[in-house]
């Protein structure tokens, strides 16, 4: 008996290793969702849906926060000529994008996410066009959002703004957390409480040591937007930890 107990802990650990590198291989992250090769908006809410149905690692998505404080995922301030920040929820909730879909607010789109939990809903948020005050204030609705729908565990967070990135990891100092300027060394990440770094594929170019450098901060490095195979073999030769890109069909295929 004792016998049989050990062998079914044995192969259970050995089902859990096998997963963990499963999911370790894939450094896929859909910029937008899978969206460009599937026929669906960018953004939207069946981009989402495809990149799940890819089997992405994670879905990148972008939001700004309306004149009455609903949270939309759309990547530009506007949408239609007409600007996110100064709009009220109700005009803004007429909108339709090209492929027929609403303009999702953050509460669908996490919804959607929701209903599974294979790949991470890694949500950007967009610095303001009006103020810091509301940069800072979509950070906290964000977080806010994010715990009322109980999707903390397959949620990440990613800015360009320095400050948004410490007031999210002040009200959730779990979550993950990555900056994506470019201008702050591994060492200031650390030092700043974050988790790593989310930059452009010209940065780790000028600075080759960031990748090493980073994760010897036992911090992560994802590196973005990289669309040609190329680049993509040469920052998976180089250890990057996951890979932001518009054609995540072909880096699903070469990361096997």
């Amino acid at each position: 008996m004792k016998r049989f107990f050990l062998s079914v802990a044995v192969a259970f650990i050995c089902l859990s290793t096998f997963e963990s590198m499963a999911q370790n291989k894939n450094k896929v992250i859909a910029h937008r969702g899978a969206w460009k090769n599937t026929g669906v908006t960018e953004n939207s809410i069946g981009a989402l849906e495809h990149a799940i149905k890819l089997g992405c690692y994670g879905s990148e998505f972008d939001v700004h926060m309306s004149a009455d404080s609903v949270i939309y995922v759309h990547h530009d301030h506007a949408i239609k000529g007409t600007h996110i920040e100064k709009t009220s929820s109700a005009e803004l909730s007429q909108i339709k994008l090209a492929d027929g879909e609403s303009l999702p607010t953050l509460e669908a789109y996490l919804k959607a996410g929701s209903k599974q939990k294979k790949t991470r809903l890694i949500l950007e948020i967009k610095t303001s066009s009006i103020s810091k005050e509301r940069s800072l204030a979509l950070a906290t609705k964000c977080v806010e959002m994010v715990k009322k729908l109980k999707v903390e565990k397959i949620t990440d967070y990613i800015a360009f703004d320095f400050d948004v990135c410490k007031k999210v990891k002040e009200l959730a100092p779990k979550a993950h957390v990555e900056y994506l300027n470019g201008d702050k060394t591994p060492a200031e990440i650390a030092t700043a409480g974050l988790d790593g770094i989310d930059y452009h594929f010209t940065v780790y170019k000028k600075h080759e040591s960031y990748i090493k450098d980073t994760q010897k901060e036992k911090m992560k490095t994802n590196v973005w937007t990289v669309n040609d195979e190329a680049t993509m073999k040469y920052f998976l030769e180089n250890g990057v930890d996951f890979i932001t890109t518009n054609e995540p069909e072909l880096l699903l295929s070469i990361n096997k």
